[in-house]
């Protein structure tokens, strides 16, 4: 291994490419560089003009390569959009012709890569295979069986999957720009990583993601991936009813969006209050209270969209942690609206990741709110760091891999006939 390596990650949005490069020192992070740029050729989580997304690649790895100093090969990206779908998988293996045996690490495996099979398909491509529950002859649901007597092992798994064809148009723009794909992600699943700490873990949990033209929902029990949902909803939407409202431009729309649109009671706010855009040559008023009542009832809708989705999944009543993120939660009075339309808290996530949580007093780029714009890339460096990938250099020497393979085989012979 390296004595310095890296993990460079990189957020893939339709409003925003986000960047970071991590600097690894025995498996610590000793010094991290981020970047943004407005992205391009990206809409909805998909790639709709591959030169243009090229040439963002480029222009933000080439920033990160300036700011670090380092020569960067591999990165670790996210994939989200409409062409992520899911579905649970089933395995049943047999463990022994006859009696009980006792269940070990290879069984699990054995029947993990057996659901993994199944659960296939020639025109998708997994992305995350995240163990639900397993099953033995007398227990059902059971988290962890290793060590317990069966005859049988039934594995649950919940399987995330891309677009084959939208993966392999993605990899090609990558590697056109001069890089090579090392990991991939489901970008919420992603950001989870850097926001869940012991306490969003416990019970039942909901995140949501609201991005600039999707919103990402994941449902989660006891830190365990149950469901996702994408929605063809985010900031954007609020941004687009103001642009066709005050008949403006979208990107006016949007700077307004940013300085004047307060979400909630509006009421207080004098009927003359004006604010002045500039418009073709002219500067044109525009009621303050207008844009105050627009913002409100399209962040309202997004909202109750939202937990109509969440409500066909669950009852509100039994979510512990409703958390958000995303950048549309700076809109003052959203999350505020948020709690009012699902009637329980809601809070916005926290780096919580104790590799990550320190790098918030360290570094400008993450003071106040501005972690928002890099939370994806953060939490792809939690995975590589938990995952003990780094760059091309496995953070555990192949040697060593051997060495705990023979012990763990050994102990489950003993386990087996002792």
């Amino acid at each position: 291994m390296l004595n310095n390596s890296y993990i460079c990650t990189v957020d893939i949005g339709s409003n925003k490419i986000a960047a970071s490069l991590a600097v690894i020192r025995k498996n610590r992070i000793e010094n991290i560089f981020f970047d943004t740029i407005v992205s391009g050729g990206v809409k909805e989580g998909v790639i709709v003009d591959a030169l243009e997304l090229i040439t963002c690649l480029t222009r933000i790895l080439k920033n990160l390569k300036t700011k670090s100093g380092l020569k960067i090969k591999f990165i670790h990206t996210n994939f989200s959009g409409k062409d992520i779908s899911t579905k649970h998988s089933h395995a049943i293996i047999p463990l022994t012709e006859r009696g009980n045996k006792v269940i070990t690490s290879t069984d699990i495996a054995n029947a993990n890569e057996q659901a993994r099979i199944l659960g296939s398909s020639l025109e998708e491509e997994i992305i995350h295979v995240i163990p639900s529950s397993y099953s033995i002859d007398s227990k059902n649901n059971v988290i962890n069986p290793v060590g317990l007597y069966s005859h049988r092992l039934e594995a649950d798994l919940f399987l995330v999957y891309a677009k084959l064809s939208s993966l392999q148009s993605l990899s090609r723009a990558v590697s056109q720009a001069g890089y090579e794909i090392k990991n991939l992600s489901f970008s919420g699943l992603a950001t989870s990583r850097a926001v869940f700490g012991k306490e969003e873990k416990k019970g039942l949990s909901v995140f949501c993601d609201v991005g600039s033209d999707i919103t990402e929902l994941l449902l989660f029990k006891e830190g365990l991936l149950q469901d996702i949902q994408v929605l063809p909803l985010g900031g954007s939407s609020l941004t687009l009813q103001l642009s066709e409202g005050l008949k403006i431009n979208y990107e006016l729309a949007e700077d307004i969006k940013r300085s004047y649109g307060i979400i909630g009671d509006s009421s207080n706010i004098a009927e003359d209050k004006e604010i002045l855009v500039k418009k073709d040559e002219f500067y044109k008023p525009i009621k303050y209270k207008d844009v105050a009542q627009m913002a409100t009832n399209s962040s309202r809708l997004i909202c109750t969209q939202i937990k109509e989705v969440v409500e066909r999944k669950v009852a509100l009543h039994e979510i512990d942690h409703f958390i958000m993120a995303g950048k549309t939660l700076l809109s003052d009075g959203f999350i505020e609206m948020m709690e009012s339309v699902m009637g329980i808290q809601v809070k916005i996530g926290r780096i919580h990741n104790p590799e990550i949580a320190p790098l918030l007093r360290e570094h400008n780029d993450l003071s106040g709110q501005k972690y928002l714009t890099y939370l994806t890339c953060l939490g792809m460096v939690c995975e590589d760091l938990e995952n003990k990938t780094v760059g091309s250099a496995s953070l555990v020497k192949p040697a060593q891999n051997l060495v705990i393979k023979a012990i763990n085989r050994f102990k489950e012979v003993y386990q087996e006939y002792f």
